[in-house]
């Protein structure tokens, strides 16, 4: 999920060609607020008229105490935005009121009524609190998000290269998303210099069970792609598992070894989570997934 000034042309109008997943076109910290109105109608050009292919579209709103978001929020889903990033999301108020302003903007620009999908990111000790009910505040929330520099301020945190100021809070909004349903996305990495340190950490994050990382520059995409594709060592083993789990639940065998694993049915959903990766990526064509 690459962030991009929403009101900079230049870097908005071929950003696909680098190929991220997703773009998010920033109303918020990247714009001065007398350049929120002129930033608004950059963005809904760009929406409608630059071909970003099968890249997703994402704006990063104003936050809900700002004079701002109502707008963003319209021109958003008048452009025919996928979904709207809510910034520091600490009530489920906040999620409610934006989800009842996506629902009128699609009433009023004749959008599909729940097309526009949402996520939050979480940047406080009170978000993180409430992060489980954030997630389950709206059915268009497809996610939740870590935000790092306002996290770490607040919490009287120091910037490490390893990451431990931010081990409780990856953890707890991890536990939050999965036991909602939804989608968890890592912080940004600000060393822009440092590739072995972005790749440590997308290691980690991906280790833990993120399920992707926002980022700030294109030059990480081919990190954070390398690491998030399975290897072909990881395909052939998350097929084996499903095979022999299929096999032997016919003959009523609950436990077996795999690759010289032990393994159960329990290893089955991280097998084709570790195969639906791998077809997202076009490094798997098997019906297993």
């Amino acid at each position: 999920m690459m962030f991009l000034n929403g009101q900079r042309a230049s870097l908005v109008k071929d950003a696909y060609i680098y190929a991220p997943d997703c773009v998010l076109l920033d109303l918020e910290d990247a714009v001065s607020p007398s350049e929120k109105d002129s930033a608004r109608i950059q963005l809904y050009n760009t929406l409608k008229y630059v071909n970003y292919g099968t890249v997703e579209r994402w704006v990063r709103i104003n936050g809900t105490n700002t004079p701002y978001y109502r707008e963003d929020i319209r021109m958003a889903v008048a452009g025919g935005v996928e979904g709207i990033r809510l910034p520091m999301t600490e009530t489920v108020e906040e999620v409610r009121e934006v989800d009842r302003l996506i629902g009128e903007a699609e009433a009023e620009f004749g959008v599909e009524h729940g097309r526009t999908m949402m996520m939050s990111a979480i940047e406080s000790p009170l978000g993180l609190i409430h992060c489980y009910d954030i997630c389950t505040a709206s059915p268009r929330m497809m996610g939740v998000a870590l935000s790092a520099g306002d996290f770490r301020r607040t919490m009287h945190a120091q910037n490490t290269k390893t990451g431990e100021e931010l081990f409780v809070a990856r953890s707890q909004l991890l536990i939050a998303a999965r036991a909602a349903g939804v989608m968890a996305f890592d912080t940004v990495y600000t060393d822009l210099k440092d590739e072995e340190g972005l790749r440590r950490e997308t290691e980690l994050i991906y280790k833990m069970g993120f399920d992707g990382k926002s980022l700030i520059n294109p030059r990480q995409i081919k990190t954070i792609h390398e690491v998030f594709t399975p290897s072909e060592k990881e395909i052939r083993h998350a097929e084996h598992i499903i095979a022999a789990v299929r096999e032997n639940e016919k003959r009523g065998v609950g436990v077996m070894v795999v690759d010289d694993q032990m393994i159960d049915v329990a290893h089955v959903e991280g097998a084709k989570r570790i195969l639906q990766l791998a077809k997202a990526a076009k490094r798997y064509e098997g019906d297993l997934a």
